[in-house]
């Protein structure tokens, strides 16, 4: 569904099933965002976050998650994720915060 409103929106969308078709894919060096849940199997969101941080690689996160903690959330914003949104949240907050994401990487 996330990518359905997304494309609709006018952003151009590929999702994974995991971190690791993610990182296979080498997608990460000319994504713009990540939306990223915390629970993926496999690799976690926060796993994939420290591997791409210590790749150096800069990519835009918004963390998604139905069960984090306020330290959770703290420690992946003090990480450097562009923002986190709490599950349920509205699809409006999704994207604004990826409008905002976007405009960053234009500028």
């Amino acid at each position: 569904m996330l990518c359905r409103v997304l494309t609709s929106e006018g952003f151009a969308v590929i999702s994974f099933a995991s971190a690791e078709e993610f990182l296979e894919s080498e997608r990460a060096q000319d994504s713009d965002c990540l939306i990223l849940d915390m629970n993926l199997p496999g690799m976690s969101g926060s796993e994939l976050h420290q591997q791409l941080l210590n790749q150096k690689i800069d990519i835009p996160i918004v963390f998604i998650s139905a069960d984090a903690d306020e330290a959770t959330q703290r420690r992946a914003l003090d990480d450097g994720a562009a923002g986190f949104l709490s599950k349920p949240f509205s699809l409006e907050s999704l994207l604004s915060l990826v409008r905002s994401v976007a405009l960053l990487t234009i500028a």
